[in-house]
C-alpha cells in the first residue's frame, strides 16, 4: 500500500537517527526512562571514591565542598579493533574524539544506513569540550621528543580533529567540521547542518556534540554568586535554584531533508522546522553573562524562518541553569519574543533536561534536542525535577509559560511543536523549532509470513552478543514492523566476518530463533552459491507457500510452467520452483558466486543466470 507523501516545506529537516549516552542513562531507551520517571542522573560520590580519584584532603574538608558531577560509565573503553586503531594510538586520543566516534556510529546503526552503501554525501558538525585527557593522562607519559610522535598526540587530542575523525573512520565524504561555541555547541552544529543540507552541500548529516572532563569523579567548591550549585542539585526556576552541576555526556543527530526522507522512507523521528543563531554582542554586563536582547532576537528569528506561529508551540526546552540570573534572563527574553505574536498565558510549558543529568557543556543543547524528541515521540511531557516553588524573579503568570512539575499527557490540536534553546557563555545563542514527524507510511509487505534476519560482527563474541540484544529487543516493545526491521539489518547495517540468520513468522519466533542459532567458530567464506537439485519433496506445496509469501516468486514460476517444466512430471516442477527462487534472489540483490545443479536441475541454474533461456 502506498501512502502519499505530506506536503512538506523545501526547508524542513527530518531527524532519522539518534544516539547518546547521558548521566544515569546509557543509552536512549534508559534516558526515557529516567525523564518519565522523573529522575536525577547526577552522581554523589563518597569522601572515600573522591580520595581515590585524588582529590585533596583540603578539599574534602572544606564544608563549601559538593561532592557531585554528572558522569557516564566506561569512558576508558574502546573497540579499537572495530574502528582499527593501533592500542597505541587510541591510549593517547582523547576519550571525546573516541565517544563521539563510537556514537556517531550507532547513531547511523539508528537511523538505518551503511555509509559504505550510501550514494550521497555525509557531513559532521560536531563539537567537544576543553581536553582534560591531554593536560592529565598524555603529556605527563608520553614522549614527544619525535615529530612523528608529536605530531600523533596532536592529532589525537586537538579538537580541529573531532569531527574529521568521524569522516575518515566512518567513511564519510560530505563535509567536516569542528563546531565550538562553548555551551551552545551542539546546538549550533545543528543549525549548521541543517544549512548544509537545504543549501545542497549535503545529502545527510550528523550533529551533535560531547563533553568528558576527567577525573569523573570530582565535585566543585561553592562560590555565592557564581555558576555552579549549592547543594548539587539543579532547580531550575525554582525559589531555592543556586546554580547548575556539570557533567558529562554525548549526543548524535542523523538528519536528511524532509522531503529525502519521506521518499527513501527513512524512519522521521521529528522535524527541525527551522533554527537559528546570533551573538550578543557588548550588550551586557559581564562576557559570560546572559544577554537578554541577543536571546529574545534569535528566538524571534527562529519563529519566522520556521513560519511556526507561537501559540501553536507547547513547549520549550529552556537552557535552563538555574542560575540566579540566567533564568530569569531566559524567560523573560522568550515571553518578549512570544507575545510579539500572542497574548495569551499560561499554554506552553517549558522545562530543561539539566534538573536531570547537569550541564554537559559542548553536549547541552544535543541532550535537551534529545528530550524534546522522545516526548513528541511518547507525546508525553515529563517533570522538571526539583522544581517546588517558582521563582520569585520570573513573572509567569504574565506570560505563556507554565513549568513542567509531572509526566502528563503532550496533546494539541494540530502537529506537536517545540522549540528547544542553547546559549553559550561569550554570546553565541541558538535556538531550534521542532515538529512532531508525520505518520508513518503503512509497510507494503503485509503478505508476508516469514521474515528473514541477518546478523553480523567482526568477532564470534561481539556477534553472540549482537544476536542476544536483538532477541532482547524483539522481545520489548517496539513498534516497528518486522519487514522493516528484516530490511534495516540486511541493508542499513555493515556486514561483517561472523554472520548467521534466521527466519520466522512473528516476533517470538525470531527471537528463540535467534538465542538457539549457534555462533559460528570462524568466519564464513563471504560467498553465495546457488544449488540446484532434481529431488524436491512436494514442490508445488513449496510452490504455494511461496507464492503466498512473495508475489514476484509467481511471475518468476508461471514463466517457467509456461516454458514447459511441468511436461517433465515432479521433477520439472523441481526445476521451476528453483527457477522462480533463484531469479527471486537475485532480484533481491543476491548475486551468487557459483551456480551449479544435477541432471534437469543443471537446466534451471543455466536458465537463472541466463546462460540458457
Amino acid at each position: 500500500m502506498n501512502n502519499p507523501l505530506p506536503v512538506v516545506a523545501e526547508t524542513d529537516v527530518a531527524i532519522i537517527g539518534m544516539a547518546g549516552r547521558l548521566p544515569g542513562a546509557d543509552d536512549l531507551d534508559s534516558f526515557w526512562r529516567l525523564l518519565v520517571e522523573g529522575r536525577e542522573g547526577i552522581t554523589r560520590f563518597s569522601r572515600e571514591e573522591l580520595a581515590a580519584a585524588g582529590v585533596p584532603t583540603r578539599l574534602l574538608d572544606d564544608p563549601g565542598y559538593v561532592p557531585a558531577h554528572g558522569v557516564i560509565p566506561d569512558v576508558d573503553l574502546f573497540d579499537t579493533g572495530y574502528f582499527e586503531f593501533t592500542p597505541a594510538e587510541a591510549a593517547i586520543t582523547d576519550p571525546q574524539h573516541r565517544i563521539l566516534l563510537t556514537a556517531g556510529h550507532a547513531a547511523l546503526e539508528h537511523a538505518g544506513y551503511d555509509p559504505t552503501r550510501y550514494d550521497g554525501l555525509i557531513s559532521v558538525y560536531a563539537g567537544a569540550a576543553i581536553n582534560t585527557y591531554l593536560q592529565q593522562q598524555v603529556l605527563p607519559h608520553v614522549d614527544q621528543t619525535t615529530t612523528s610522535r608529536h605530531f600523533a598526540v596532536m592529532v589525537g587530542n586537538d579538537k580541529d580533529f573531532l569531527a574529521t575523525r568521524l569522516s575518515y573512520k566512518l567513511d564519510l565524504k560530505g563535509p567536516s567540521y569542528a563546531v565550538q561555541t562553548a555551551c551552545s555547541t551542539s546546538l549550533v552544529a545543528l543549525h549548521l547542518a541543517c544549512q548544509g543540507l537545504i543549501n545542497g552541500e549535503c545529502d545527510m548529516a550528523l550533529a551533535g556534540g560531547v563533553t568528558v572532563k576527567l577525573p569523573q569523579a570530582k565535585g566543585y567548591l561553592y562560590e555565592e554568586g557564581a555558576i555552579l550549585s549549592r547543594d548539587g542539585h539543579v532547580r531550575t526556576f525554582d525559589a531555592d535554584a543556586s546554580g547548575t552541576v556539570l557533567g558529562n555526556g554525548v549526543g548524535v543527530l542523523v538528519l536528511k531533508l524532509l522531503r529525502d526522507a519521506l521518499t527513501d522512507r527513512d524512519t522521521v523521528h521529528a522535524v527541525i522546522k527551522g533554527t537559528a543563531t546570533n551573538n550578543d554582542g557588548s550588550g551586557k554586563v559581564s562576557f559570560a553573562a546572559p544577554g537578554a536582547a541577543g536571546q529574545t532576537a534569535v528566538i524571534r528569528e527562529a519563529h519566522t524562518v520556521s513560519g511556526v506561529d507561537p501559540r501553536t508551540i507547547g513547549y520549550v526546552e529552556a537552557h535552563g541553569t538555574a542560575t540566579s540570573l540566567g533564568d530569569p534572563v531566559e524567560v523573560s527574553a522568550l515571553t518578549r519574543a512570544f507575545k510579539e505574536s500572542t497574548a495569551d498565558t499560561g499554554f506552553c510549558a517549558i522545562g530543561s533536561v539539566k534538573s536531570n543529568i547537569g550541564h554537559l557543556d559542548a553536549a547541552a543543547g544535543v541532550a535537551g534536542v534529545l528530550k524534546t524528541v522522545l516526548m513528541m515521540k511518547h507525546r508525553t511531557l515529563v517533570p522538571t525535577v526539583n522544581h517546588t516553588t517558582p521563582n520569585p524573579a520570573i513573572d509567569f503568570a504574565a506570560g505563556p509559560f507554565k513549568v513542567s512539575t509531572e509526566t502528563a499527557p503532550w496533546t494539541g490540536e494540530g502537529p506537536l511543536r517545540a522549540g528547544v534553546s542553547s546559549f553559550g557563555i561569550g554570546g553565541t545563542n541558538a535556538h531550534a523549532i521542532l515538529q512532531e514527524a508525520p505518520p508513518a507510511p503503512v509497510t507494503g509487505d503485509a503478505h508476508r509470513t516469514r521474515y528473514p534476519l541477518v546478523v553480523s560482527a567482526r568477532t564470534a563474541t561481539a556477534l553472540a552478543a549482537a544476536a542476544q540484544n536483538l532477541a532482547a529487543h524483539l522481545d520489548g516493545d517496539d513498534p516497528a514492523a518486522l519487514a522493516d526491521i528484516a530490511y534495516t539489518l540486511a541493508v542499513g547495517r555493515r556486514a561483517h566476518e561472523y554472520r548467521i540468520a534466521v527466519t520466522g513468522s512473528d516476533r517470538a519466533a525470531l527471537a528463540r530463533a535467534l538465542r538457539r542459532t549457534p555462533v559460528p567458530e570462524r568466519p564464513g567464506p563471504g560467498e553465495v552459491s546457488f544449488a540446484f537439485t532434481e529431488d524436491v519433496p512436494d514442490a508445488a506445496g513449496l510452490a504455494d507457500r511461496w507464492a503466498a509469501a512473495e508475489p514476484a516468486f509467481t511471475r518468476h514460476h508461471e514463466a517457467a510452467l509456461a516454458a514447459g517444466a511441468d511436461r517433465f512430471g515432479e521433477r520439472g516442477r523441481a526445476f521451476a520452483v528453483q527457477y522462480a527462487l533463484g531469479k527471486l534472489w537475485l532480484d533481491w540483490g543476491l548475486t551468487p558466486a557459483a551456480v551449479h545443479g544435477d541432471g534437469l536441475a543443471a537446466r534451471a541454474a543455466a536458465c537463472v543466470t541466463g546462460a540458457l533461456r
